[in-house]
Order: C-alpha cells, then structure tokens, then sequence
C-alpha cells in the first residue's frame, strides 16, 4: 500500500470513528457521505448500530435513507449540469440509450431499484445518469429513500436474527436478493399501472 493510500485509509478511519460518537445522526451522516464522495460500508456500520440497539432498528434506517438521498444529489447534480458527454465517454450509445429509455419509461424504479441493491451495484452511476436524464430532484431523492429504506429493513431483520454477520449473507446472496427485489419492483409497478388506469376510467366518466 502507498503512503498516499496509508494516509487516505487511516483519515477515513478517524472521520468514521468520530461520526460513531453522533449516534442516530451519525448513521445519517456516513450514509451521506458514501452517497455523495467517499466509500464507506454503511451496511456494516448499520448492522453494529441496530445489533447494539435494536429497540431503534426502524430509526436508523430511516436516518441512514435520508443521509443517503441527500448526499446522492451531489452525483446526481454533477450529472445535471452536462454529464451527457462523460457519460458517453464510459458506456457506449447502445447502453446510453437503454439507460434513457429507462429513465424515460418508469424513472422512479429506474432509481429505486439500484438503491434497494448492495454493493457492488454502480449506484452512484444510475444517480449521475439521472441528472444526465433530467430527472426531477425531488423524485430523484424520494426513489433512493424508499430504495434504501427497503434494502436496510430487510438488512435490519436479518441483523436482528442473524447478528451484524447478516452483511455477509446478504452480499453472498446478493442474486436472490435481486430476484426478490425483482418481484417488488414488478408488484410495484402493476399497482401502479391498475391505479392509473382506473384514474383514467374515472376521467372518462
């Protein structure tokens, strides 16, 4: 390892360990920065959280999905304000325009989805391709809370079954984990439908 990184890995260990002392708020604010710059393993730091205070679990989650959404309108903004060419400078135009299509088709789960997802999901590339899409900011930011509110109650039940091991677990499971994320999103998205077609009924009438 090179001093630069020495020096790197042993400032991120320090901010993490001083962010601990904030309790709830500390949540939100790890989650807010590894949203928004620096890599950090929330999820490990989530489960010692809930492990150590379990009566709270639902309220750290909560904390740690708003941090989230908030540190994620750094890339999402930094998309915003002419990331089209970066972006097409790394995907080629066919899967710059799938990423399009899906923005434009059902933007909400476009979002949504790779925010209910552990790592190594390209998360901050799906909030970057979002500005790039002209997402809104506030649907931007209510997608990725429900995403990660999602993802940490279900890392939070298993903590409180499993122990803080459940990272593991999840990141060794993290295919059915997707299947099962899969079936959310299409649940999701049929209620969705059946609810604007009866809104649509109703106009009509």
């Amino acid at each position: 390892m090179s001093f630069l990184a020495r020096i790197m890995a042993k400032w991120k260990f320090v901010l993490l360990l001083a962010l601990a002392k904030l309790g709830f708020w500390g949540v939100g604010a790890v989650a807010l920065l590894d949203s928004s710059s620096i890599p950090v393993p929330t999820d490990a730091i989530l489960a010692v959280y809930i492990w150590n205070d379990k009566s709270h679990f639902w309220l750290y989650c909560l904390l740690a999905a708003a941090g989230s959404a908030i540190g994620g309108l750094l890339p999402y903004g930094l998309g915003r304000v002419g990331g089209e060419l970066f972006l097409l400078k790394r995907v080629n135009r066919a899967r710059y325009e799938r990423m399009r299509t899906r923005f434009e088709n059902q933007e909400f789960l476009a979002m949504m989805i790779p925010s209910m997802l552990p790592p190594p999901t390209p998360w901050k590339a799906c909030a970057f391709a979002a500005g790039v899409f002209e997402m809104q900011a506030a649907p931007f930011m209510l997608a990725v809370f429900c995403g990660r509110l999602v993802r940490w109650l279900v890392l939070s039940m298993l903590v409180l079954k499993l122990g803080p091991g459940a990272v593991d677990v999840v990141a060794h499971h993290r295919l059915a984990l997707l299947a099962v994320v899969g079936a959310l999103a299409m649940v999701g998205f049929a209620w969705w439908w059946i609810k604007k077609k009866r809104a649509g009924k109703l106009l009509e009438g």
